[in-house]
């Protein structure tokens, strides 16, 4: 049974704006899922129709077998969320905000984990100053650390490393690995692509309000992934000579840099043919260089399709 079912879930605002578009989903417990798309995309819509914050138009979620909104309490208390805009008391110490954020959901006093969760967030020596004194990233370290004050099972992270520190940034990573050794679900909205391309096991692409797509990573990535040829010639081109047309090449602003992208699912890519014609027109190499496309060549390629 999976922790997270979201059916035909909708969201339209009284404005007449459609949000969502019929969403279903399911999150399996322990995995990290990775959502993506642009601004305006619908992230942090659906985000908040699962945690309860937002009402949806239609359709039904469950949180470990809890309905959001007929069973708000149960299900909300296996919830934490770190939203994208920080709230906080800010003449509260750090150790009074979590520990009050745990209160609220009825846990026992527990010290010694309020102690580790701070340690493990850098917030430990500043566990006795007010809010108002931190940075902007000491305070996105208190907001997951308020999130995580009950012992959730399920963390949602809506664009949690957003304009913070290379610091925040790995601290936050770690704890995330952290959390899903334990068995912690997250769920994780980011514009850095790089961090879901390392961290999901599974991809869900959003595009405006349609959940176009979800799929675990490595499948994804073996399905629509594509090698990118790069080759450095001897000197530059100011044109792409037209015996070339077949191959749809990139010339780089140099001139002296061509990209070739090839699918290495087809029987013949094509590369070995483009390197004989360029050496047949006297076109002189100095390097070539292969690699595969990266996850977000794959989100801008999807993302373009849907437009």
């Amino acid at each position: 049974m999976p922790i997270i079912s979201v059916q035909s879930v909708t969201k339209t605002y009284q404005s007449g704006q459609i949000a969502l578009h019929p969403v279903d989903l399911e999150v399996e417990k322990g995995e990290i899922f990775a959502l993506l798309g642009p601004n305006g995309a619908g992230k942090t819509t659906l985000i908040s129709v699962i945690c309860g914050t937002v009402m949806p138009s239609a359709g039904a979620v469950q949180v470990g077998g809890h309905d959001i909104l007929r069973e708000y309490r149960a299900a909300r208390a296996l919830i934490g969320l770190v939203p994208q805009e920080i709230a906080l008391d800010i003449f509260a110490t750090v150790w009074n905000t979590v520990r009050f954020s745990r209160g609220l959901f009825g846990r026992a006093a527990d010290p010694a984990y309020l102690e580790q969760l701070l340690r493990d967030l850098s917030l430990w020596d500043k566990r006795n100053a007010k809010v108002i004194e931190l940075s902007g990233g000491m305070k996105r370290r208190v907001m997951i650390a308020k999130a995580l004050s009950h012992q959730p099972d399920i963390l949602f992270l809506d664009e949690p490393t957003a304009g913070v520190d290379v610091s925040l940034r790995r601290d936050m990573w770690a704890l995330v690995r952290r959390l899903r050794e334990h068995g912690v679900t997250i769920i994780l909205t980011t514009h850095y692509i790089e961090e879901a391309e390392e961290m999901a096991d599974r991809i869900g692409i959003i595009d405006k309000g349609r959940l176009r797509l979800v799929e675990r990573k490595t499948e994804l990535m073996q399905r629509l992934g594509k090698r990118r040829l790069t080759i450095s010639l001897r000197e530059p081109l100011d044109a792409i000579p037209p015996a070339l047309a077949d191959w749809s090449l990139e010339r780089k602003a140099d001139g002296a840099t061509l990209v070739y992208r090839f699918d290495t699912k087809t029987k013949e890519t094509g590369m070995l043919a483009l390197l004989w014609q360029l050496d047949r027109l006297g076109i002189g190499i100095a390097d070539i260089d292969t690699e595969r496309s990266t996850l977000e060549d794959i989100f801008v390629e999807l993302v373009g399709q849907a437009a």
